[in-house]
């Protein structure tokens, strides 16, 4: 009889092992968000948010949404990223003369963007489980992506991409589950995390369709529900933007307005050489490669388009330096962690994985 403890993995194959107990979830999730609570203990009240140099000023926006509406200027578009920040509301106001020396502010941030750090990789160690069936690994890539540079220092600072990852990932959980019924929901939900979730969530939706038409059970059931969560994204982006400006604009308008870059090739080679990308990947995408062929092929597809995608969109809008890499994060993170979990949990003597 085969050793439960021990499998081995076919590339493209999906093995149905035990899920892990729910209880046992539950405990991991609790573990992952107390693990970033403790990464992001800094902004507490050692770091001065206020003061915060080149990307990271974006923090000082978000914090006012925290305390105060959003304007009714059609031209800043953070804005419409209220999701993190209006849900750190409620945690601000609770908070408040109430934790000593901690800012309130940060302290809002940091507990909702943990609880979507830790979500984030509870449905990463689900995925990983099921399509390898080891424990082992599953665990393991949970915890390379907590250890990221990306997790406690563009992740837990006060910014808004922990949202837009989790969504991501909740996109890859359910395409992988085809429980296509609930896009429509992340759709409607993670385009009030960030607008880019939004093409996003296309490319990546359309590149698995296409990798996995022939295999899935209801290919086009799958497609009309992978087309109403683009509707429901592109309709809540609308519907987001008249409710703060009371002005409707098209996604397609907001899309071009966004365009301010000309230099595309300058910006492009200005991306690879900020240090964010390199803090983030020298390590994880070499290591990764090593392994990334025992992942399914869907997966790898449907990552490798979307990241294009995030290039390309960094290029036309021309953001600041470090955006691309905390969007590179949220899409390729989890299966590059996974990678990098199968390549240091594999007994090198008989190619299988442990535990």
């Amino acid at each position: 009889m085969q050793d439960s403890a021990v499998q081995t993995v076919v590339p493209g194959t999906i093995h149905p092992p035990a899920g892990v107990p729910r209880s046992r979830l539950l405990l991991l999730f609790l573990i992952f968000f107390l693990v970033c609570c403790g990464l992001g203990y800094p902004v507490l009240n050692r770091i001065d948010w206020r003061q915060a140099p080149g990307g990271l000023s974006d923090v000082v926006f978000y914090a006012s949404l925290v305390t105060g509406p959003p304007t009714s200027d059609l031209d800043q578009y953070m804005q419409f990223r209220m999701l993190v920040p209006y849900l750190a509301r409620p945690v601000y106001r609770m908070a408040k003369d109430h934790i000593g020396t901690w800012d309130p502010i940060m302290f809002g941030l940091l507990v909702v963007n943990s609880l979507f750090v830790a979500l984030t990789v509870t449905l990463l160690l689900i995925v990983v489980h099921r399509q390898l069936g080891s424990y082992a690994v599953a665990l393991g890539s949970a915890f390379l992506y907590l250890l990221n540079f990306a997790v406690p220092n563009l992740r837990l600072v006060g910014m808004i991409d922990a949202a837009e990852a989790f969504f991501l990932m909740a996109v890859v959980w359910s395409l992988f589950r085809e429980d296509y019924w609930i896009l429509p929901l992340w759709g409607l939900i993670g385009a009030t995390a960030k607008e880019s979730f939004v093409p996003f969530l296309m490319v990546f939706s359309l590149s698995w369709w296409v990798c996995s038409r022939r295999e899935l059970r209801r290919p086009n059931s799958a497609a009309i529900w992978m087309v109403t969560s683009w509707i429901a994204a592109l309709a809540s982006l609308a519907a987001l933007q008249w409710r703060i400006t009371h002005v409707f604009r098209s996604p397609l308008r907001f899309g071009l307005y966004l365009h301010q870059n000309s230099a595309y090739l300058g910006h492009f080679l200005s991306s690879l050489r900020d240090g964010n990308l390199w803090y983030i990947f020298s390590w994880l995408l070499p290591l990764s490669l090593l392994r990334l062929w025992r992942l399914p092929r869907n997966w790898r597809v449907s990552t490798a388009a979307t990241s294009v995608t995030a290039f390309a969109l960094d290029a036309y809008y021309g953001a600041t330096p470090g955006s691309v890499s905390r969007a590179l994060f949220s899409i390729a993170g989890p299966l590059l962690c996974a990678s990098v979990s199968i390549f240091l949990f594999t007994d090198v003597s008989d190619g299988k994985l442990s535990g």
